[in-house]
């Protein structure tokens, strides 16, 4: 259950919505009477596939509101405006909002949202106190740009460290705990000269949400992370970033040893070129040969050195004889799964926010799954590992 008060802040919650959604959540929305000011009940509803409820009860129906706070397993309100936080905080029940609050058998968080001198005035702190002593959770505020044009603390949190806290404290098993992770994402570029590299397509959206999910399930996790413009909003995850193969092989093989758990998601480049120019090559004929080596193997290193107890993940992207291709891959490079992706699948591979897989396993098991966003990919491949882990 999805609270939206009156603030300017509210337009998050439409982002907040479809990630809900995404993540396989069946989202009911209720709007204070102000916010509909701000948020339009009619894009809430198409991206939660439920009404938007706003009033007690109108000319047509009545809103069970008791009925309501027994449906939901987690009720948010996000924005909480500082007027909301104050009803609250003292019982009022003067809008539906109130009424379901009120109702409540689930666990309920908050996620504030207002300039900085309501957010440090004393009468607010109280009202905070009062809703976190009856049990209300909080996301804290954030600083930045704020409705005022001012800077500093009262932002609501962005979405993604919404969903991110909701998921940690509510829903998600901690099975992972105790255990370290590497996880690498991304392309990587090879150098021509200094303006110019050898790359490819992957976006790092696969590699973020496997390091998402392994974090969120407790284990200790490091990301290694080539060119991308994505990045992760998990505040426990250490991400270093890389661009070349090479520094991506010395990253990755000295943070080897102490891992529980690896997954080399990257798409890393196979040949690089031979002797790149350290000065930009001029434009002097109509042909440019460059001789390329191989990159160093960075699974089959590992594969090599690995020792008992360590899981270790490898993928494969074929669009031929993709079933033999990820078997040979598995044996040859002494992995425990090999994750294939086939360019034959529509809406998988490189730079889709969904993906479809076959995870093949040290034994000739396989399993294959429906297309689904990266994240319920990233959970299916995590629950192997933790299968593998605890078996």
């Amino acid at each position: 259950m999805l609270g939206i008060t009156g603030s300017i802040a509210a337009y998050k919650s439409i982002f907040l919505v479809r990630l809900l959604v995404k993540k396989g959540a069946e989202v009911k929305v209720i709007l204070t009477p102000s916010a509909k000011d701000f948020v339009s009940p009619l894009t809430l509803s198409t991206l939660s596939k439920n009404p938007v409820l706003t009033d007690l009860f109108d000319e047509q129906s009545w809103a069970n509101h008791v009925m309501l706070g027994r449906w939901a397993d987690l009720m948010l309100i996000a924005p909480l405006s500082a007027n909301t936080m104050a009803k609250m905080a003292n019982g009022f029940c003067d809008n539906l909002l109130l009424a379901v609050y009120l109702s409540a058998n689930c666990p309920v968080i908050v996620a504030p949202a207002m300039d900085e001198d309501m957010w440090i005035h004393p009468i607010t702190k109280d009202n905070l106190d009062k809703l976190q002593k009856h049990s209300v959770k909080l996301i804290d505020v954030e600083k930045g740009e704020l409705a005022s044009g001012l800077s500093g603390e009262g932002r609501m949190a962005e979405p993604e460290t919404i969903l991110q806290q909701i998921e940690e404290h509510f829903f998600l098993k901690k099975d992972l705990i105790g255990k370290k992770a590497l996880v690498t994402a991304g392309p990587t570029h090879e150098a021509i000269d200094p303006v110019r590299f050898i790359g490819n397509h992957s976006s790092g959206k696969m590699g973020i949400a496997i390091a998402e999910e392994l974090a969120s399930r407790g284990a200790e996790t490091s990301l290694v992370i080539g060119p991308s413009s994505q990045t992760s909003y998990h505040h426990s995850i250490h991400i270093e970033q890389v661009q070349s193969a090479e520094m991506m092989y010395k990253v990755c093989m000295e943070k080897f040893p102490s891992m529980d758990i690896v997954v080399m998601a990257a798409a890393v480049a196979d040949y690089t070129p031979a002797n790149p120019s350290h000065e930009k090559i001029k434009k002097k004929s109509d042909k440019l040969q460059l001789q390329l080596v191989r990159t160093k193997d960075i699974l089959e290193s590992m594969g090599k050195l690995r020792t008992n107890g360590q899981v270790l993940v490898g993928f494969a992207l074929e669009n031929q004889d993709e079933k033999t291709y990820a078997e040979e891959k598995l044996k040859k490079k002494n992995a425990d799964i090999i994750v294939l992706n086939s360019l034959n699948d529509e809406g998988a591979g490189f730079g889709f926010d969904t993906n479809k897989i076959t995870i093949f396993e040290r034994g000739g098991h396989s399993i294959s799954y429906e297309q689904k966003p990266k994240q319920q990919v990233a959970k299916d491949i995590v629950d192997r590992i933790a299968n593998m882990i605890y078996a």
